[in-house]
């Protein structure tokens, strides 16, 4: 059975890599049999729509025209942030007879006879539906908050030189110091809340979460 993993992270730095998941998803491959034949490695915002990825396009081309048996991912958001455009990336690979696999999720989208599992396709759909709604009612709050925070006569940013009390951190981010306590990673909730990873590192220490 061939295999193609592809994996991507959001930072274009040199701060995130993608050797993680390229690893788990090979032990992964070994286990269940699966040659991999090609490893496709993508450094872009999970923000960008699936069109302006051109690593997951080579991917996806590259299964179709192969005819790979497997697609290797380390969870379902790497095909996508938004739920329309992963259920279209999953409906390709469905025409396609291309399987699935979803590291986290530990799922795949075919069964043994190269069709649909019955349940697959409605957990695909709530699983990408929820992680979108999550992101969208994280931002709403988060700006809300600015908002109601700007509003009582409070500032954005900081005089060079001045150096803001916990209490008003607590105000300006508490979305922030709320993900930090519900175990978030650094990098999601610099993401999730537009901050960059200082800042939310900062915090993390300031709050010792």
């Amino acid at each position: 059975m061939k295999a193609v993993i592809y994996a991507r992270v959001s930072s274009t730095t040199d701060r995130q890599n993608t050797e993680r998941q390229v690893a788990d998803l090979k032990e992964y491959a070994t286990y269940a049999k699966m040659e991999v034949v090609k490893v496709f490695e993508e450094k872009i915002s999970g923000a960008k729509k699936n069109a302006e990825r051109p690593v997951l396009q080579q991917a996806l081309d590259y299964c179709k025209v192969e005819k790979i048996d497997m697609l290797l991912v380390s969870e379902l958001s790497r095909l996508g942030r938004n739920s329309f455009e992963v259920l279209e990336t999953i409906k390709g690979l469905v025409d396609a007879k291309i399987n699935l696999y979803m590291q986290k999720e530990k799922l795949t989208l075919l069964d043994d006879n190269g069709e649909p599992s019955i349940f697959a396709p409605i957990m695909l759909a709530t699983l990408s539906t929820c992680a979108q709604l999550e992101r969208e009612n994280i931002k709403f709050r988060l700006n809300s908050g600015r908002q109601q925070y700007i509003a009582k006569g409070g500032k954005l940013g900081r005089k060079e030189g001045s150096i803001k009390t916990k209490e008003q951190k607590k105000e300006e981010y508490g979305e922030v110091i709320s993900l930090l306590k519900k175990g978030y990673s650094i990098r999601n909730v610099a993401k999730l809340c537009n901050v960059s990873n200082s800042t939310v590192q900062r915090l993390k220490k300031d709050f010792q979460l």
